[in-house]
């Protein structure tokens, strides 16, 4: 009985024409012909033609998307036709989910900046490793440097998302924080899974 393993697709299975759709989709920005035809191992001339080709078809077949062409570079793009669409679609920007932790470390971080890890733990109790990380892949924090101590440990900072993202200007707008609520946040955090010493 042979093997009936399903052929992976090769370059050489496919057309020039979707090669280089694929690679102008997944590049997602505008790519040199040159760096096409290197990645296709064709001549340029080659690739210019089958870029162009794909072009026409894009007009023709009524699709959202066509193919341009800028000072030897191209570039997959959507059609002005479907602008309309895409600003209803991206009118309510998607704002990150932040938990409970994930907001008392952004808190700590925008009232002490520039804090330390090792100092965001010590208020909250608690390990902040995940929480800073939320925050550095949101753009709501930065590393703002490193303090000259030994170990050289780094400093974090609210950033200007931060103030959009909170509609404040600066920071001289954030409210201050009562006692009894500092105390309340204390006795939250300490819930959670102690700092390891």
């Amino acid at each position: 009985m042979t093997d009936q393993t399903e052929k992976q697709d090769t370059p050489s299975s496919l057309s020039l024409e979707a090669r280089l759709e694929g690679m102008l989709f997944a590049v997602g920005h505008s790519i040199a012909v040159s760096d096409l035809a290197e990645a296709a191992e064709q001549s340029e001339n080659t690739v210019r033609a089958a870029l162009e080709n794909l072009q026409k078809n894009y007009e023709t077949d009524r699709r959202g998307i066509r193919l341009v062409f800028f000072e030897g570079r191209a570039q997959l793009c959507t059609k002005p036709e479907t602008y309309a669409d895409l600003i209803r679609l991206t009118a309510k920007p998607r704002r990150p989910v932040l938990t409970q932790p994930v907001l008392e470390t952004l808190s700590i971080i925008a009232y002490r900046q520039p804090v330390t890890r090792m100092e965001i733990d010590q208020i909250r109790g608690v390990k902040s490793d995940h929480a800073v990380s939320r925050l550095l892949d949101y753009n709501l924090i930065e590393e703002a440097g490193r303090l000259d101590t030994p170990g050289r440990p780094v400093v974090f900072a609210t950033t200007e998302e931060f103030l959009r993202s909170f509609g404040i200007s600066s920071l001289s707008e954030l409210p201050a924080v009562p006692d009894a609520e500092k105390e309340e946040f204390r006795e939250e955090a300490e819930k959670e899974v102690p700092v390891e010493v």
